[in-house]
Formats: structure tokens, C-alpha cells, sequence
């Protein structure tokens, strides 16, 4: 399975958005070097568009490709469609639901079988969760300390289409997001020009 390890605090920077999520990761986005002193083309915009989403979701370009291929063979707004699927990969339910305090961490606690769905052990971070399932840590795994705290933390995000049972460590998906609920901060109609030209 291909990774992603490049220094996540460097691509906050040269992206200009925090899509790591830790909040020491743009402390530095403001000094004179890291300052733009050129215009962008408009190839560019829409390239650092595409990159936004590839960091937030920690994907590869492939991938990517995939899911705007199959993003475009589905009814509604392109770009919207492509930020639902990518949202309700298992990693990122994994993520939003406060069982990591990354993309990386939550990737690995699903690959290295620390999670259920629906009571059966998943283990492959692109599994597409429906709508109603519920995911949920298994029990050896609760009394890992850092787990522990990264789900009873407060500093994580409400979002209206999670459900959490935080008694239980599990949570579901009651819906599929909207767009103005997906916390990312991309322009979705440039991705979609991006892949279309």
C-alpha cells in the first residue's frame, strides 16, 4: 500500500491551509520564506486545489483519479459527489470520529485491525462506509492509552452526519454530508476542471 510521507507541516505551508489538523502546523506559514512572490497561472490554482485534497485525505494521485472517474458516473455535483466519497472512506470516519488525531494515525489503527465495522474486523483504510454503519474500536484496543484520550479529547469537530457513542467507542454515519459540512477548505469546482481538461 503506497503512503504518503512527506513532512505534513511543509505541505501546510506550501498549500497554505492547516490540512494535517495539528495546530502547530502553520506557525511559521507567515515568515518571508515561505511568502509567494509570484502569481499563480491558472494551472496552478487548480493544481494546488488538487493537492489539497490528495494531503487532507492522505491519498495518491491514482487514487484521486479513481474517485473523481467515479465521482463523474454519479447523479449531483461532481466535485460535491468526489468529497462525499472521499469522506466516508473508513480512515476518515475513523479521523472525524476522534480515534486519531490524524489522517496518518487513523490510517494505521484501521490497517493494523483495530477497528470494526458492524462487528467485523476492516482492515483496508479506502473501505466505503454506508450509510448507517456503525464503526467502533475493538475491545483490546480501548484501554490503549493515546486511543483513550484522542476519543475522550473535546478539541475534536461536531459534525451533523456523525453520530458518536462515546461510552461504547463507536459511532456511525446517519448521512451523507453536504457540502458546506465537509470541514476542507478546497475548491471543489477547480479540482473537477483540474480532472476534466
Amino acid at each position: 500500500m503506497a503512503t504518503n510521507r512527506s513532512p505534513r507541516f511543509r505541505v501546510c505551508r506550501r498549500l497554505g491551509v492547516n490540512v494535517c489538523g495539528d495546530p502547530k502546523a502553520m506557525d511559521r506559514a507567515g515568515a518571508p520564506a515561505f511568502k509567494r512572490t509570484k502569481k499563480l497561472s491558472d494551472y496552478g490554482q487548480h493544481l494546488i486545489e488538487k493537492q489539497k485534497v490528495r494531503a487532507y485525505y492522505g491519498i495518491m494521485e491514482k487514487q484521486l483519479r479513481r474517485y473523481f472517474e467515479s465521482a463523474s458516473k454519479k447523479e449531483g455535483k461532481t466535485g460535491e459527489v468526489l468529497l462525499q466519497l472521499l469522506e466516508t472512506r473508513l480512515d476518515n470516519m475513523v479521523y472525524r470520529l476522534g480515534f486519531a488525531n490524524s489522517i496518518r494515525m487513523a490510517r494505521q489503527l484501521v490497517s493494523h485491525r483495530h477497528i470494526e465495522v458492524d462487528g467485523k474486523k476492516v482492515n483496508i483504510p479506502s473501505f466505503a462506509v454506508k450509510v448507517g454503519q456503525t464503526i467502533s474500536l475493538v475491545e483490546k484496543s480501548r484501554k490503549n492509552e493515546q486511543i483513550k484520550n484522542n476519543w475522550l479529547s473535546d478539541s475534536k469537530l461536531k459534525l451533523d452526519y456523525i453520530e458518536r457513542d462515546e461510552a461504547n467507542f463507536s459511532g456511525k454515519l446517519s448521512r451523507l454530508p453536504e457540502r458546506s459540512e465537509i470541514p476542507v477548505q478546497i475548491n471543489d469546482n477547480m479540482v473537477v476542471e483540474y480532472y476534466s481538461k
